[in-house]
């Protein structure tokens, strides 16, 4: 599927990949409709970032509410599907609310999906299903280990979308990337934390456990790995992982940071930051052999090339205001 032209909706699209999709699919050639989270402020996320364009809908609601997904799902021929209560750490406190927004939501645009008779439906999972790794690289035949509350909600949306392909014959693919960083991230993830703080002059800067490893990419090589699942008719019914093949621990990646920014910091592991022991996934490296072999996509940045463009864009003064360097962001 071309999708030049096609009509588009975006979920999440206020959200961190959410917004980098939306633009990777302006570019494209695709008419979008976007969806960002209704909130009294008017205010739309990291949408408010997006340069307008003609071929660009935006609208505010919550997928948790069946109607609101129907009037989404009318009228386009492709969704992908990113809302999601996404912070680890805060699905201790309010598990909940993770399982009415993802499992329930999921449902609710997989729902509408059907009854608006979509062409090609894209579910966003996470590697934080796979919890940590039993082998890697980590192939999408891995055990699904639900570590924390938002990965069992995660698992859980997973397996309502392929309920809804082998039910009723939804054409869902499933896209589960790694640990996607870039510009706009939040400062919840590691990676904007550090810059961020090293930028405002903080140290020592506390962090969680450095030990564990991680797959990161790029957010626009993110983005073309979900643009390539979806213009892949044989990614129907499947389920892929979106991943470098490369794993880096949490220390050796901002060691690299500090190196690439040039600055005299010093790390201190602080305790409110470590995840329960059981909890914590303590190695990911993920396999992309099988997007590779069905749509061709390979990654086209190396973490250091993605990192020097991350930092060049949180280091602009407009950017970095919009920080709180001095809260741990939950």
């Amino acid at each position: 599927m071309d999708l030049n032209g096609r009509r588009v909706l975006v979920t999440g699209a206020d959200g961190f990949i959410g917004s980098h999709l939306v633009e990777s699919l302006l570019a494209a050639g695709a008419t979008v409709r976007a969806l960002a989270q209704y909130n009294s402020f008017n205010h739309l996320g990291n949408l408010e970032q997006v340069a307008p364009c003609e071929r660009l809908e935006v609208i505010t609601g919550d997928i948790r509410d069946s109607g609101c997904c129907a009037r989404l799902c009318a009228g386009v021929e492709v969704v992908f599907h990113l809302a999601a209560l996404i912070a680890i750490p805060y699905s201790y406190r309010a598990p909940e609310s993770y399982f009415a927004t993802n499992v329930l939501g999921t449902m609710n645009i997989c729902r509408a999906a059907l009854d608006a008779g979509v062409q090609r439906v894209i579910v966003t999972s996470t590697s934080e299903v796979y919890g940590s790794a039993r082998f890697v690289p980590i192939t999408e035949e891995h055990p699904l280990q639900p570590q924390s509350p938002y990965s069992a909600s995660k698992i859980g949306a997973d397996a309502a979308a392929m309920s809804f392909y082998y039910s009723f014959g939804l054409p869902v693919t499933v896209a589960r990337p790694f640990n996607t960083y870039g510009p706009r991230q939040s400062a919840r993830a590691v990676i904007p934390t550090i810059i961020t703080q090293i930028a405002a002059g903080v140290s020592p800067i506390r962090v969680g456990d450095l030990t564990p490893t991680r797959d990161f990419n790029f957010v626009k090589d993110t983005c073309g790995g979900f643009l390539a699942l979806a213009e892949s008719e044989q990614c129907i019914g499947e389920t892929v992982n979106i991943a470098s093949n490369y794993e880096i621990s949490i220390g050796d990646a901002l060691e690299l940071i500090r190196r690439l920014m040039d600055r005299p910091v010093t790390f201190e592991v602080d305790s409110a930051r470590l995840r329960p022991a059981k909890s914590e996934v303590r190695r990911l490296w993920g396999d992309n052999r099988k997007l590779l072999a069905l749509t061709g996509f390979t990654p086209r940045y190396s973490l250091e090339a993605g990192l020097r463009e991350t930092i060049d864009w949180m280091l602009r003064p407009e950017h970095l205001a919009l920080y709180k360097t001095g809260i741990y962001n939950v």
